[in-house]
């Protein structure tokens, strides 16, 4: 019997420590440097690899650490957005705001590889690297358009932006390349319809449309109810409407949020009744915003349960969510994040001997 093992990977961003919050904050008033800025950076994706490394990680991240969000890392700094776009609420009372897109044409400022780059000078480990997906960017267009620049015109010019994001991770070497569709289930919520989710899929396909199978299988989609501040935006959606238009995703590997699903067993079966044989499901096994720290014992089981519904050679173990998606959040300690990710690294190992015996 050929060996079993469970592949794990982390979702992307860890809290940043107050110090690196703090000098970005200053830098965005003008207050120090870029080199400063640059200088606390670099030490805090250094300590963040060297933690990701001590945790047994065979893959892991920069933790997203120099990113101002994992939404807006792209046109952070852009001359042509301002900071009034839509408002997301929070289950929780909180909420975030997307910029404003005020003049064409759309072109990214920063591409995900700089910060993929400047991570792999760092360890020799396999490096993934989170994308924004395209759906959630074509919020930042105004619902009342934009003069001499027509929604067609930024949605053509979107997708090819959001094309050159992820090639150029593939070809700066990425291990895998994540896209982040947390507005998935905010779609519905959003519009129960469906027709606002159809959308978002649609246009992600046609940026997929645009890579090689062999590419396509480096590339993956990460779904969770949104995660920030130990709250979510969507919980409440019924995973189970979102998963068969997901499905639809021309993509190779599914990273699902599911430790804090209540009813994984339900939400299994349908994976598993949609899931396509070159494709692998990552299962979270950790919940980033539960303060507890899961032991390798809880993940062990959680992963043998998924392994009732999906296919071994086809599973994966990762974690719901990021642990802190936006710059600001200091919900979740920096120990703790890696307490969890340790214990998911041997809770997957301990799954797989134990689907051996």
């Amino acid at each position: 019997m050929p060996e079993i093992t469970i592949p794990t990977e982390p979702i992307g961003s860890i809290p940043r420590p107050q110090n690196l919050i703090d000098a970005m904050s200053r830098w965005n008033r003008g207050e120090i440097t870029r080199e400063a800025v640059d200088a606390i950076a670099r030490a805090a994706t250094s300590d963040t690899i060297r933690r990701f490394e001590a945790s047994g990680s065979p893959v892991i991240t920069d933790g997203e650490q120099t990113k101002p969000s994992f939404a807006t890392y792209s046109v952070h700094g852009a001359a042509n957005i301002e900071p009034d776009g839509i408002v997301i609420p929070f289950e929780d009372g909180h909420t975030r705001q997307l910029p404003r897109l005020t003049a064409g044409p759309f072109r990214y400022v920063t591409y995900a590889a700089e910060y993929l780059s400047a991570a792999k000078t760092q360890t020799r480990l396999p490096v993934k690297q989170a994308v924004i997906s395209a759906s959630a960017l074509s919020l930042i267009y105004p619902k009342g358009g934009i003069p001499g620049y027509s929604r067609e015109q930024f949605l053509a010019d979107l997708v090819s932006e959001a094309e050159e994001d992820i090639r150029r991770c593939l070809q700066s070497g990425a291990s895998a390349v994540q896209i982040d569709f947390t507005e998935g289930r905010l779609a519905l919520k959003l519009d129960p319809s469906g027709h606002l989710l159809k959308q978002f899929i649609d246009l992600n396909n046609l940026v997929l449309s645009r890579f090689t199978d062999e590419e396509k299988s480096k590339i993956g989609v990460h779904s969770c109810p949104g995660g920030d501040r130990d709250a979510t935006h969507s919980a409440a959606v019924d995973y189970t409407k979102l998963l068969p238009q997901l499905f639809e995703l021309d993509v190779t590997n599914f990273y699902l949020q599911m430790a804090s699903e209540p009813d994984r067993p339900r939400v299994l079966k349908m994976v598993r009744d949609l899931l396509r044989p070159h494709q692998r499901v990552f299962v979270g096994v950790i919940d980033p915003i539960n303060a507890e720290v899961e032991s390798p014992e809880k993940v062990c089981a959680r992963v043998v349960e998924a392994a009732e519904f999906i296919p071994v050679a086809q599973l994966g173990a990762t974690d719901d969510c990021g642990f802190a998606p936006f710059l600001d959040d200091t919900s979740t300690a920096r120990d703790l994040a890696f307490a969890k990710i340790t214990a998911r690294v041997q809770g997957a190992a301990l799954a797989a001997g134990r689907l051996m015996a």
